[in-house]
């Protein structure tokens, strides 16, 4: 390093001099026309990939926000397509079941099922009306197909309802041809085969019979629909039954509560014993 030094301060004319030279020479160069019209060539070359990369950058960021833009007109579209067929579907399933010729809703409710609980073993329907539409405790729900099942709880604007398919359901019922009487429940399983209980052997009960809720019922009004026999089994008192029931739960959207059913007195009559006294 310090031999480097002295030979700088040694020659440095000399270099200075070589220095000035090379400046010189690039000087005279740049008055050479080729070469400053390369020069301004390449100037604009340079300066034309900076202007476009600085606009595909431009575009980039216009073009997300038009991207932005786009997928929020998209999401207002889908919502509205969304509403508007749903309320088509809703409208549908209501007017098949005011027009079902069969079955006359005056005096019903029409309700849509919202949330569903489905097993082998426990169900629950939830529909959109509560006690602020008239709904109560113990009101019988249906479709025109037939029986759905009961209130079970109700708040402002919705209602739980049991449904015929629910281990802790139970329905009188009776058949239309032999008039045979039992007790319809759901052991579990198949959504669509409940058993009915307690018809005696001596009974005339026929396969394909239509089992419909009698007035022995607490809750329901007579005559609705449950489902059809599908089996009969002897046993030592009583046949096993089983009944292929009327709705389809499956398929479930909308539906209808009757009004209540007010036997205060039938209900007191048979669980209060004090009155037992009074007929003899």
């Amino acid at each position: 390093m310090r031999k480097f030094f002295i030979f700088l301060s040694k020659y440095n004319t000399y270099l200075l001099f070589v220095i000035y030279c090379s400046i010189s020479f690039f000087f005279m160069k740049l008055q050479n026309e080729k070469t400053l019209t390369k020069l301004h060539t390449s100037g604009l070359e340079f300066s034309a990939v900076i202007n476009e990369k600085l606009m595909n950058l431009t575009y980039l960021f216009r073009l997300n926000r038009e991207n932005e833009r786009l997928m929020r007109v998209n999401t207002d579209l889908l919502t509205r397509v969304l509403n508007f067929e749903t309320a088509a579907v809703d409208e549908r399933n209501r007017r098949k079941i005011l027009t079902d010729s069969t079955f006359n809703p005056s005096g019903y409710l029409i309700a849509r099922v919202v949330d569903r609980k489905f097993s082998d073993r426990e169900n629950m329907l939830l529909i959109n009306a509560g006690w602020k539409n008239g709904i109560q405790k113990d009101m019988t729900v249906l479709v025109p197909e037939g029986l759905v099942g009961r209130v079970t709880a109700v708040s402002e604007n919705y209602a739980k309802v049991m449904p015929v398919i629910s281990t802790d359901f139970k329905v009188s019922v009776v058949s239309d041809s032999s008039n045979c009487m039992g007790i319809l429940s759901w052991n579990g399983g198949r959504e669509f085969i409940a058993q009915v209980e307690h018809i005696p052997i001596s009974s005339h009960l026929k396969l394909n019979e239509r089992m419909v809720t009698s007035d022995f019922s607490t809750f329901s009004m007579r005559g609705i629909p449950v489902g059809r026999v599908v089996r009969i089994k002897p046993d030592k008192l009583f046949y096993t039954v089983d009944v292929q029931l009327a709705v389809d739960f499956s398929s479930l959207t909308q539906v209808l509560i009757a009004p209540m059913k007010r036997e205060p007195e039938k209900i007191k009559i048979t669980t209060d014993s004090t009155l037992n006294e009074q007929f003899p």
